[in-house]
């Protein structure tokens, strides 16, 4: 499942630099996330750095990107792969 950052979004900027697949961009008003690059942080952490560090908890899993720990895991082999190549 990717992540999604809600309209409750303080643009704080403290979500996008810890971000280890650079899936978070700033949005025409508020941070948001690509689904095709998230990978809740499989493959680098145990927990989506994210969710850590946001002061307002407003990132929740995007209902229209389900994935389960297997398939985010395959993306993160994708992602490195096309980073390295």
């Amino acid at each position: 499942m990717a992540l999604l950052i809600t309209d409750e979004c303080i643009n704080c900027d403290v979500c996008e630099p810890e971000c280890p697949n650079a899936a978070i961009f700033l949005g025409p008003e508020i941070y948001q996330i690509d689904p095709h690059k998230c990978t809740e942080c499989v493959g680098h952490f145990d927990e989506p750095q994210c969710v850590q560090v946001c002061p307002v908890a407003c990132i929740p899993v995007n209902p229209a990107f389900v994935e389960d720990r297997e398939t985010l895991f395959q993306k993160y082999l994708r992602l490195k792969s096309q980073a390295s190549g």
